[in-house]
């Protein structure tokens, strides 16, 4: 009986990490965060999404531990907690027939230019790099 009940536990977190990455999007900013750190505009630029879908993400991603912030001035930085994450994300890719090459090239270059201070030293804040 212990057994199950423990059994049971690991199919419900397994199924809770697979529904939190199971958007898209999610999967999309695990790889761009993945590459370093990133503020929401940057992540703006990459996704070619609005600030609050991206935050809302974000934050679904906190909740679960996937993600971490910090804050350097006004800005926040997102990092994967767990780089880890990338491990299983690769390995869905290569069951796809997806090559590591085609999944590092995907996020690779942003839609529109981002304005973040670390994209581009001579912005004093980060702001939103188009509106949608």
């Amino acid at each position: 009986m212990a057994n199950m009940i423990v059994e049971s536990k690991i199919d419900e977190e397994i199924s809770e990490l697979f529904r939190v990455i199971g958007q898209p999007v999610r999967v999309r900013i695990l790889l761009v965060i993945g590459n370093g750190e990133a503020c929401v505009c940057h992540l703006e630029a990459y996704l070619g999404e609005r600030q609050a879908a991206i935050s809302q993400h974000l934050m679904v991603l906190r909740d679960s531990g996937l993600v971490e912030k910090h804050r350097d001035g006004r800005n926040i930085y997102y990092r994967l907690a767990r780089p880890d994450i990338l491990d299983l994300v690769g390995q869905a890719a290569s069951i796809l027939g997806i090559t590591s090459g085609e999944l590092e090239a995907y996020t690779r270059q942003p839609v529109t230019p981002c304005q973040c201070p670390k994209c581009n030293p001579d912005e004093p804040g980060c702001k939103p790099s188009r509106v949608i």
